[in-house]
């Protein structure tokens, strides 16, 4: 008998599990001699053969099991209707019982902390210890593959490269890992410690499970990103502080209640700012009514007051009143609650919008495995970069599941000011690398953030003590009308697709998978501006002036993704290749005797050096990603193409200190070949970092060979913000991204098979025409 990988889990509920005794019975009745997979979705009316079977494993435990689709319960006699699989069951260990990329469980966070802290060499050790990040530690890409192709979905054992004398399947695993960045407050040192999650139960400390220590080190001058632990101490130190109570005083405020302390990384200007000590220069606001929580405190920014606190020891060592400026007057606009609470009426005109889908989304979900439509990926999620997508991968019919991606993230944000006063020069934020955009992630909220029918995912990470905390639906996916997918039409015949697009939403951050194989890249802006208090009848022409003492400084928005690509390379391979393509006008000749020609030019980015590149609307340039091995129909390779958004550089000097930092911030685009270690962009530490051009700027100086590789993209874009007096008191959302297109990657047109919309239903209600929402479609506001 010929058996493949399955479980009954594949099939969304579709399917029930049959009494197993029954398999003699069934077999022997429809002459059986052998089983193969079919894949029933909740469309189909008769069975269908998707994948040859593979060869008996003897070293698996075999279950024969009879599925039933549920909708064909009451045909169990015809032949056609039945669906009978037979399903090697390996012996499930528990180190494998979730997949190598499922992100840590409060549970395994909570293992990994444990065995660190237990590993202290003396309790004033253990006590010291502060936990910045407990993360997976994601496994080699051949351990994804040995999963995926016969532990958990997709169950693909084509995925792996066929071997002569057939696949040689191991029993188990390797157990999960778990990375640990750990800040020892008594000896302000950063060690990074690596723990298998083989789930020893312990003899010890309550018999609770245990992990391993695989390794620990410690990384010598560096500064981990801030806490939130650090943030309301570093409040509470410097407003306890006497001389600044006599500053506020001098400024007219004695009610500390009023006060908000921000504490900002110092970034590195100076050896002042080396990491040898752990620092923050807080910047101050002021709130006009105690009794007001929700009053919008930033309109008040307090100029002129200097703070240097040691965040290790917790106090202020520096402090300074270096000039008295007067503190705004009350902003009467200054808030943005809802309705008579910010002194003004919400409108009454705003009619509900009902999102429905009564049958259902077009998506599966098992885990954090996802299927939507001819797309299917995994979903994870770190405190430092948010939401990551994994094995990205789109089933094109006879070819199978064509991968796309290994990994996709952003894995930066930087947001450095153009004023040259004190405090704004220093406003250079690493929001990832100094702080983690996961772990600043909010929970979306049901008809606010996301509409219609809704996945959620919840978030575990560690606080600064080595507690658990969760933010609840950190991540939503759900679909929405995304306008016409495609449409022709002539005085014949017409065709009108309206498409469904794939969401992922993490709080500010968006992806999209469309169904023309597209993927859209999103960041939506949104937020209160950083103000700064200006002296009466004083104009600086670095910002935007947005009320009376209060303006508004220029900034610049940078976000880094980083792409690790696999388009049609299954894992082990490597063949991929980047080229930039230029749009060139023909210069007038005999090749252009109408001067209207114009023509693509391509050309290899063969190195690192030669792949730091710029955006070039004027020239359409875009880079194509492509298989070296793998061609269409035309013979053309295949391939994947990045297309630019909106985007800028940066408006500094060579020589500003941010870029000392952010070198990566030279060039729109970069191109690595893959390793392991080489995941952000400024380093993994870049607080208080002294290294010059550490990360990106440095990797590439090794000019390594991308002619045919696993290709890693790192995609820079931006937005420069003058500020608008519409961006106060909070900013109305702005949008900027990127696309990945297939390119030559299909023989035609993907979405040629979406079934078209109806318009016959129409119905005109007082003048209005309303359509209703076909095939679980949502509609977008």
């Amino acid at each position: 008998m010929s058996v493949e990988y399955y479980s009954d889990r594949y099939c969304g509920g579709h399917c029930e599990l049959a009494n197993p005794l029954q398999w003699p019975q069934l077999r022997k009745k429809r002459r059986l001699s052998s089983a193969r997979l079919l894949r029933p979705q909740p469309s189909c009316r008769t069975g269908a053969f998707r994948q040859p079977p593979i060869p008996l494993i003897p070293s698996l435990s075999l279950l024969p099991i009879l599925f039933l689709p549920k909708r064909w319960k009451k045909r169990e006699e015809d032949e056609t209707m039945v669906l009978v699989i037979a399903v090697g069951l390996p012996l499930m260990l528990r180190a494998q019982t979730r997949h190598p990329l499922e992100p840590l469980t409060a549970a395994e966070i909570t293992v990994a902390v444990a065995t660190v802290r237990a590993a202290g060499a003396t309790p004033e050790l253990r006590d010291s210890m502060r936990f910045i990040e407990v993360v997976l530690l994601e496994p080699e890409k051949h351990v994804v593959a040995l999963a995926d192709a016969y532990f958990f979905p997709p169950f693909q054992p084509s995925l792996l490269p066929r071997t002569k004398g057939g696949p040689m399947i191991p029993s188990k695993l390797p157990p999960r890992q778990a990375r640990l960045v750990v800040y020892n407050k008594k000896s302000n040192e950063t060690s990074i410690w690596i723990v298998e999650l083989s789930e020893v139960h312990a003899v010890t400390r309550g018999g609770h499970h245990r992990g391993k220590v695989i390794s620990s080190k410690v990384v010598p001058n560096v500064q981990p990103p801030m806490d939130a632990v650090e943030y309301a101490e570093c409040e509470a130190v410097v407003k306890e502080f006497p001389p600044f109570r006599e500053a506020m005083k001098r400024r007219g405020i004695e009610d500390m209640d009023l006060v908000m302390v921000d504490p900002w990384c110092v970034g590195y200007h100076s050896e002042a700012d080396a990491p040898k000590r752990r620092l923050a220069k807080p910047l101050i606001f002021c709130r006009t009514e105690s009794d007001c929580p929700m009053e919008n405190g930033y309109a008040r920014p307090v100029e002129g007051i200097y703070v240097l606190v040691d965040m290790q020891n917790m106090g202020v060592i520096e402090f300074e009143d270096r000039k008295l400026v007067p503190l705004p007057p009350a902003d009467p606009l200054r808030n943005y609650t809802p309705g008579e609470t910010r002194g003004g009426v919400d409108r009454s005109d705003v009619k509900p919008l009902h999102i429905i889908q009564p049958e259902g989304p077009s998506f599966r979900v098992d885990g954090h495995f996802v299927q939507w439509q001819k797309w299917n990926f995994r979903i994870g999620f770190t405190p430092r970069e948010g939401l990551v997508i994994y094995s990205v991968a789109y089933v094109d019919g006879s070819r199978g599941r064509r991968p796309v991606a290994n990994r996709l993230s952003f894995v930066e944000m930087v947001v450095p000011y153009g004023d040259p006063n004190a405090p704004h020069y220093r406003k250079n934020a690493f929001d990832a690398g100094e702080d983690g955009l996961g772990k600043n992630a909010h929970s979306l909220k049901k008809g606010c953030d996301c509409l219609g029918y809704i996945k959620y995912f919840d978030a575990h990470f560690t606080n600064f003590t080595g507690g658990v905390e969760t933010i609840e639906n950190c991540v939503c996916l759900h679909e929405e009308d995304h306008g016409i997918l495609w449409k022709r039409q002539d005085w014949r015949t017409g065709k009108l697709v309206t498409p469904l697009v794939f969401i992922f939403a993490q709080d500010n951050g968006f992806k999209f998978m469309l169904q023309d194989g597209k993927i859209e890249a999103e960041v939506r802006l949104t937020g209160i501006l950083s103000l700064g208090a200006l002296q009466p009848g004083e104009v600086r022409k670095y910002g935007t002036t947005i009320a009376p003492g209060l303006y508004a400084p220029v900034h610049q928005h940078f976000f880094v993704a980083r792409m690790d690509m696999a388009v049609d390379c299954k894992p082990g391979e490597a063949h991929n290749q980047v080229v930039e393509v230029n749009i060139k006008v023909e210069e007038a000749g005999d090749n252009n005797v109408h001067n209207n020609a114009f023509y693509a030019e391509e050309k290899l980015l063969k190195c690192e050096l030669e792949a730091m590149r710029d955006c070039d609307p004027l020239s359409a340039r875009h880079w194509i990603i492509r298989n070296t091995r793998t061609v269409n129909r035309t013979g053309q390779l295949t391939g994947y193409k990045l297309v630019p958004g909106s985007n800028c550089l940066p408006l500094a000097g060579t020589e500003a200190k941010f870029l000392r930092r952010a070198a990566f911030l030279k060039h729109n685009f970069w191109v690595t070949p893959y390793a392991r270690d080489e995941m952000y962009p400024g380093g993994e530490f870049p607080n208080q970092n002294p290294r010059v051009g550490e990360g990106l700027a440095t990797w590439v100086k090794q000019n390594r060979s991308l002619e045919e590789t696993d290709i890693v993209l790192w995609y820079v874009f931006g937005v420069t913000h003058i500020p608008r007096l519409e961006d106060w008191p909070v900013m109305p959302v702005d949008r900027i991204g990127f696309m990945l297109m297939p390119h030559g990657f299909f023989n035609c047109s993907p979405a040629v098979d979406v079934p078209p919309s109806s318009c016959d239903s129409d119905i005109k209600e007082n003048g209005v025409v309303t359509k209703p929402i076909q095939n679980g479609m949502l509609a977008k506001l």
